[in-house]
C-alpha cells in the first residue's frame, strides 16, 4: 500500500518472522551464537526463552536458513498439551512414516533413523517451538529420547523454544534430571532504546528505504509504547507508515506514532502501553525525553549526526 510512496521494495515491518530482516541485538546475537555452539558441541538440550514477540522464532529461522547439509533438522511448531504421545509428532517432524506402528515399533524406527544419520556423518536436531505448552510427561519423554546415544556421541539434540512459562515448568522438582541436561540457555530480553532505533532503521534499509524515515523522536515514541518488543515495534511502525502515507508525509514523526496508539486505545484493541490521563502531545514528548537522549547518545558514539 505505502511501499511505492516511500520507495520501498517490500513491507519493512511484517509481523511474520523473516530471517532476512533479523536485527542482531546483543542478546539476539548471543542466542544465535549459543545455539550454533550448542549444536556444534553436541549439547543434548538447548533452551531459548523470551516473552511473546521477543524474536525467538526469528532466531530459529535464522539458524534454519543457514543450516548445513551435515545436519538433519525436524521442527515441531505450535506444540500443544493436547498432542497426546509426543513420539508420533517427533517422527512426523523428520518425515518418518507413522503408519500403523505401535509405540514400540515407532521408537525402534526412530532409533534406526538416528543411527542411519549418524552413520552418514550427520547430526540430528529436533526443534520444538512454543515448548511452554508441553506437559511434564512430554518433557520426560524427550529426556528419554535423548538417552539414545552410542556412549561417545549424542545422536539426538533438542532445542526447546518458549515463553517464560517454560522456565517455570522446568523448575519443577520432578524435572530436575531434565534440567541437569540443559547445556545452553539464552533468554531474549526486549530491546533497549538505542537498539529500537537501530532495529527500525535496519529493517527500512533492508527494503531500500531511507533509514531516517522515522526521526529520533518517532523512534523514542515507538520504544515508549512498545517497551522494545520487536513484534510490537513492527505493528506500531507499520501502522504509523499507513497513517503517514494517508497524510502524504515523507517522514514519520512522533505525532503519527501517538495517533496510532490513541486510535487503538480508543477502539479497545491496543497491545501498546496506555496513554496517560489528560495526555497531550507535549506531555508525551516530555515522557520520551530520557529515551530520546539514549538514542541520540548512541548516534553520537557512532559518529552519526
Amino acid at each position: 500500500m505505502y511501499e511505492s510512496f516511500y520507495g520501498l521494495s517490500d513491507k519493512p515491518f511484517s509481523l511474520l518472522p523473516d530471517a532476512d530482516f533479523m536485527f542482531l541485538s546483543s542478546r539476539h546475537r548471543r542466542a544465535v551464537n549459543l545455539l550454533e555452539y550448542g549444536i556444534l558441541t553436541q549439547a543434548g538440550f538447548m533452551v531459548i526463552t523470551g516473552d511473546v514477540g521477543a524474536g525467538k522464532t526469528t532466531v530459529i529461522r535464522r539458524y534454519l536458513k543457514n543450516v548445513g547439509s551435515d545436519v538433519s533438522v525436524g521442527v515441531i511448531t505450535n506444540s500443544s498439551a493436547s498432542f497426546g504421545r509426543l513420539l508420533g509428532w517427533v517422527a512426523m517432524a523428520f518425515e518418518l512414516s507413522k503408519g500403523e506402528k505401535d509405540e514400540v515399533a515407532l521408537y525402534n524406527a526412530f532409533t534406526d533413523f538416528l543411527v542411519s544419520q549418524y552413520a552418514l556423518g550427520k547430526r540430528t536436531v529436533l526443534i520444538i517451538d512454543e515448548a511452554q505448552n508441553l506437559k511434564v510427561e512430554m518433557l520426560e519423554e524427550l529426556r528419554m529420547l535423548s538417552n539414545i546415544n552410542n556412549e561417545k556421541d549424542q545422536l539426538l539434540q533438542i532445542v526447546l523454544v518458549g515463553q517464560p512459562e517454560l522456565l517455570e515448568k522446568l523448575n519443577r522438582p520432578e524435572l530436575r534430571q531434565f534440567v541437569q541436561r540443559i547445556s545452553v540457555h539464552c533468554h531474549l530480553d526486549p530491546l533497549i532504546p538505542s537498539e529500537t532505533a537501530a532495529y527500525i532503521r535496519h529493517r527500512l534499509k533492508v527494503v531500500g528505504g531511507v533509514p531516517e524515515l522515522f526521526d529520533d523522536t518517532a523512534c523514542a515514541a515507538v520504544h515508549y509504547f512498545t517497551g522494545g518488543v520487536p513484534r510490537l515495534i513492527n505493528l506500531l511502525c507499520d501502522q504509523a507508515m499507513v497513517y503517514g502515507f494517508s497524510e502524504d508525509l515523507k517522514h514519520i514523526n512522533y505525532e503519527m506514532v501517538i495517533a496510532v496508539v490513541a486510535d487503538r486505545n480508543q477502539a479497545g484493541l491496543s497491545a501498546f502501553r496506555g496513554l496517560m490521563k489528560d495526555w497531550t502531545g507535549a506531555s508525551l514528548k516530555r515522557e520520551f525525553k530520557g529515551i530520546l537522549s539514549q538514542i541520540k547518545g548512541m548516534k553520537e558514539s557512532e559518529g552519526v549526526v
